[in-house]
């Protein structure tokens, strides 16, 4: 399983950006997909995570974010909204399957005050 993550980029406070993760590979297998973030000194934290149904999210994302999952392109969204600078991070894409969990290689969110 491999995923590629794109969409990141430098955002102004207040301002949305929406990243993709498309999945390739034993896709079949995957069960969960979602974000993950990692702010520098900070341990990496979920995001949102989806499997048949709603979302998951971290409690700080107060309604802000939206994950959504399109089977059909096997990619996953996260679309954010009011970015805060406390959103600066890395973001991850991560797919679960029974046995294993799979990393994408990051994209760098940043939000400017």
């Amino acid at each position: 399983v491999q995923l590629q993550a794109c969409g990141g980029g430098l955002v102004q406070a207040g301002g949305s950006l929406r990243l993709s993760c498309v999945v390739s590979g034993s896709i079949s297998s995957i069960n969960v997909m979602g974000w993950y973030r990692q702010a520098p000194g900070r341990q990496r934290e979920l995001v949102a995570n989806i499997g048949g149904g709603t979302g998951n999210y971290g409690n700080f994302v107060r309604g802000r974010f939206t994950i959504s999952r399109d089977n059909a392109k096997n990619t996953v969204y996260l679309q954010m909204n009011s970015l805060e600078p406390e959103d600066t991070a890395v973001y991850y894409c991560n797919a679960i399957s029974i046995t294993l969990s799979y990393w994408g290689q990051g994209t760098q969110v940043t939000v400017s005050s």
